[in-house]
């Protein structure tokens, strides 16, 4: 049996869901993982204690009840800049997700900053959140989308990029991890030569922030953007980090409460950040979730966890090669995190997860969000197996013996 660095038989029990079983009395095998983690019972309690004992409105009351949950709420923001290495807590804004926070640099950030001419530079594996708000953007400013292309191995065609990047990029947006391929994206080279020409960089790390390591004060970059639901905490909460300057230099996203320092019958003053982007009610009781999410993770360690899905994505790989008829999407494991995608020849993908869930196994079939990376791959479609911190070698076990039972069972008929 192989090992890992983390036992996840240490912290199964802490996720309530995982000892539920399907419809079908099977136990559940849930590898899907990159669409949304499950929650720890320590997330969850936080939800409720907050409703149970802490809930008000933020920033507006003038009762103890709303400053106790500001500061819950503030706690929540001193939380993500810890994680990412922020320098000022005013650089972390709370959205409702990575597609919020993209679509806010893209409308107000494109809105401030693109031209008739200027180039936004994206790549062939990017999800749609960080597709569509560009050609929007374009739209609305004569700006032309361009795209960083992919080898048959499912990685950067880096040598392009020389060729791509000129005095007109003014963007380029990359993924940290594909949510389809599993590849960790050079993001250091790739930044360097986006500066090298004056570009601003955002990095959609929805894939990347749950699993690896994060020093926005290192990395380089003028934006990253990810979600909460994806990391152990709440859905409806997600993150946009940006440079201070940046940020202090574009105009608010949204209008309404929070947003404003000074409203007149003749126009507005907008408010300092963060409260600047966060217009209206925030996402109170999610925050607070996110807070004891990244307390749950932080105990752990990002590093353990990324080396627990390594050895999960190779065993994944190593199974699957024993079977046949089966093509694994991306490159080798060393090159990717715990997102192992794949065809069954002959078998429509939402086939093989129907079969699948059958057995209690969850994954996801489908384009994940990511047409043109899967017609750029020549399929339509595509089986996704994702790991976290609690999922086991048995998972993926269950995961390669029931697509060989699927194969054998397609192959009688």
């Amino acid at each position: 049996m192989p090992v890992s660095v983390l036992d996840p038989e240490r912290y199964r029990g802490d996720f309530a869901i995982l000892s539920v079983s399907s419809p079908r009395g099977k136990p559940l095998v849930y590898l899907d993982n990159a669409a949304t983690t499950q929650r720890p019972r320590a997330v969850i309690q936080a939800i409720v204690d907050t409703y149970e004992h802490h809930y008000a409105n933020v920033h507006r009351g003038i009762h103890w009840l709303s400053d106790r949950t500001t500061d819950l709420y503030e706690q929540a923001r001193d939380a993500v800049q810890r994680l990412i290495g922020a320098e000022r807590r005013e650089e972390v804004i709370f959205t409702r997700g990575t597609t919020e926070s993209i679509n806010l640099v893209a409308r107000s950030w494109g809105e401030a900053f693109l031209r008739p001419g200027d180039e936004i530079l994206l790549t062939e594996m990017e999800h749609h959140a960080n597709i569509v708000p560009w050609h929007q953007a374009a739209a609305r400013t004569g700006a032309k989308v361009r795209f960083i292309p992919i080898t048959d191995e499912g990685v950067l065609d880096l040598s392009s990029l020389d060729q791509l990047l000129s005095a007109r990029t003014k963007m380029v947006a990359v993924t940290a991890v594909s949510n389809v391929l599993g590849t960790v994206n050079p993001l250091e080279s790739i930044i360097t030569k986006a500066k090298s020409v004056g570009a601003t960089v955002l990095v959609d790390a929805a894939q990347s922030v749950p699993h690896l390591p994060l020093d926005v004060s290192r990395l380089g970059a003028d934006f990253v953007a990810f979600s909460g639901h994806k990391m152990l905490g709440p859905t409806g909460v997600g993150v946009l980090w940006g440079r201070a300057e940046l940020l202090d230099s574009m105009p608010p996203f949204l209008g309404g409460g929070s947003m404003i320092r000074r409203v007149t019958l003749e126009g507005f003053e907008p408010a300092e950040l963060p409260s600047k982007f966060e217009a209206g009610t925030p996402p109170i009781v999610p925050a607070i979730g996110l807070d004891a999410a990244i307390e749950y993770l932080d105990a752990i360690g990002l590093p353990a966890i990324h080396q627990h899905e390594l050895a999960l994505t190779r065993h994944a790989h190593e199974r699957f090669a024993e079977l046949g008829g089966v093509r694994l999407l991306g490159p080798a494991p060393e090159q990717k995190s715990g997102v192992v995608s794949f065809v069954v020849e002959g078998v429509h993908p939402h086939d093989v997860a129907q079969l699948l869930d059958g057995e209690g196994i969850a994954i996801r079939a489908g384009h994940h969000c990511a047409m043109p990376l899967h017609k750029r791959l020549g399929i339509v479609a595509s089986s996704r197996a994702s790991f976290y911190l609690y999922n086991t070698f048995a998972d993926v076990d269950h995961l390669v013996d029931a697509v060989a039972q699927t194969q054998r069972r397609l192959r009688r008929k």
